[in-house]
């Protein structure tokens, strides 16, 4: 009996060789860490060096997560990724009245650059690789841990990292953006520009189809439209001004992995084979590290559930061997009490020796792309293709990225996806365990980790002694300076930094562009 995949694809019971047939292994597949890169981007993947154990954490205050991040490196992960809350997210002060409720709640509480100091306390930023999920102020808390770093004594052509700084998506699916579509892609540019310039080693941009995927896309689409954003992304560094080969080499790219190890694994080896050739024949791009698709994963949250979350230790297993087995670059794995609160500190580490045991305890590092030729893997990676290249060809149809984003084409198909999956699993035809399917009578009692409230207060009371021992003059000449830049061409981020080095907050910053730039407003808001 024909099985459907997350992405609606048929699954036949019994796959070979006849499903290949006409199949050209070195077209398709190709020599691992060589064009099309399918079977991954370097030669040797992890039989020299397993993936990068980057733990995404962050809450509270500064002073808390900063204890959480030592506790992390101190287990054993090899790189920090930063959770902002949302306030920060969307450019706004602790203190503001939009905040109020939400400070340090779903991530880190930043105001300005002395709370990054804070943050990063006692942490060598030139040994330490820190990965930023910040997108429509990336630039602000970058330049950030610039100036943190330079406090440190340490050059900013040291720093290894990455800051999200995919806009887009935030249109798509996630909803925090602050300004319009076109200011906010000149933003990104001017992030590329200066990086090459000033930050060299840092990954710009990581192109994301994770919030995507938890919004309800199907591996299909998420692939598609996150491939359809960096097609934008790389068309507007183009126009201006910029050589492909520039800055094409430090994109990278951000993907969910579920619990349908074939179908992700597909998916994983069909974007690597789809970006090679969108960048050598669209682009032009003639180094192969611009044609590389290097992208970290984070498991499932969205398929991660408040009952029995013990439970949850097996599907995270799970998702991390399919971004294994897919070639991921870097891994993030959830904890198994996610779906009720922020992980506990046993959780977290939990979830890094989860990683550990893959790493160190199974044989999937012995070899490159253990899957390659495999009959089912094989047809599963070229029918993702198909389905994504379709999609991608309907956006470009509607203008690009941008223009499907307004014409509200990539959130339409995301939901019709979403309502398939609740429509499937309310029926019972999609198996949840512990949901619809072998529940308990009554779900065994769970202390969560909970946020104190006083936080808010505290950020607030930070925030008014900041203002009054800066220099206030220097914080408004910069303030105005970097707002004639926006007004203008100038790469904005030099202004920027001197506005954050003279401690203007994270939410006068957004402002000043705000007037500027104006905001988003959605046309479904109308």
């Amino acid at each position: 009996m024909t099985r459907e995949s997350e992405s609606g694809l048929p699954i036949e019971p019994v796959y070979g060789p006849g499903v290949l047939e006409g199949w050209d292994p070195a077209e398709q597949l190709g020599e691992p860490g060589a064009y099309p890169y399918t079977r991954g981007v370097y030669k040797s993947m992890y039989t020299g060096r397993p993936w990068t154990m980057r733990q995404y954490a962050g809450f509270g205050t500064a002073a808390e997560s900063n204890t959480r991040y030592k506790g992390l490196i101190a287990n054993g992960t090899m790189g920090l990724s930063v959770a902002f809350d949302l306030p920060t997210q969307m450019g706004h002060d602790s203190d503001a009245v939009i905040a109020h409720g939400e400070v340090g709640k779903v991530g880190v509480a930043i105001d300005s650059v002395e709370d990054m100091k804070v943050l990063f306390d006692g942490i060598p930023l030139d040994q330490v690789s820190t990965s930023m999920t910040i997108n429509a102020p990336a630039a602000l808390l970058l330049l950030m841990y610039q100036l943190v770093a330079e406090e440190q004594g340490i050059e900013a052509s040291a720093l290894t990292g990455t800051v999200q700084n995919d806009v887009l998506k935030e249109y798509i699916a996630r909803g925090t953006y602050i300004f319009p579509p076109k200011p906010s892609l000149r933003l990104i540019a001017d992030i590329f520009g200066y990086c090459r310039r000033e930050i060299p080693k840092w990954n710009t941009i990581s192109i994301s189809g994770y919030h995507m995927a938890e919004a309800g896309a199907s591996p299909a689409q998420e692939i598609a439209f996150t491939l359809a954003d960096g097609i934008e992304y790389v068309r507007t560094a183009v126009a201006a001004g910029m050589d492909v080969d520039d800055f094409a080499p430090r994109l990278s790219f951000f993907f969910v992995s579920r619990t349908t190890i074939l179908e992700e694994v597909a998916k994983f080896r069909a974007a690597r084979r789809i970006w090679a050739r969108v960048m050598r024949e669209k682009f032009g791009a003639k180094n192969p590290k611009s044609q590389m698709l290097r992208f970290h994963t984070q498991t499932a949250g969205v398929q991660l559930t408040a009952q029995q979350p013990e439970v949850n230790l097996v599907r995270v297993a799970v998702q991390g061997l399919a971004a294994v087995l897919g070639g991921t670059q870097s891994l993030h794995t959830n904890s198994f009490d996610e779906a009720i609160a922020l992980p506990t500190d046993k959780s977290a580490r939990l979830a890094l020796r989860t990683q550990q045991v893959l790493a160190y305890e199974t044989d999937v590092t012995a070899t490159v792309d253990p899957f390659a030729g495999s009959y089912v893997v094989e047809k599963l990676t070229d029918d993702v293709e198909a389905a994504a290249l379709a999609l991608m060809d309907k956006v470009e149809e509607l203008g690009g990225a941008v223009a499907a984003i307004e014409h509200g084409f990539q959130k339409q198909e995301i939901e019709r996806s979403a309502y398939r999956i609740a429509l499937q699993t309310d029926s019972g035809e999609r198996v949840v365990v512990g949901v619809n399917r072998y529940q308990l009578d009554e779900e065994e009692p769970y202390e969560p980790l909970r946020v104190d409230p006083a936080i808010e207060a505290q950020q607030a009371a930070r925030l008014a002694e900041l203002r009054a021992r800066r220099d206030q003059p220097a914080v408004d000449a910069a303030l105005a300076a970097l707002q004639k830049a926006a007004q203008g061409s100038d790469n904005v981020l030099y202004p920027m930094k001197e506005a954050l080095r003279a401690r203007a907050t994270v939410g006068e910053v957004c402002n000043a562009l705000r007037e500027v730039w104006g905001t988003y407003v959605p046309s479904d808001a109308f």
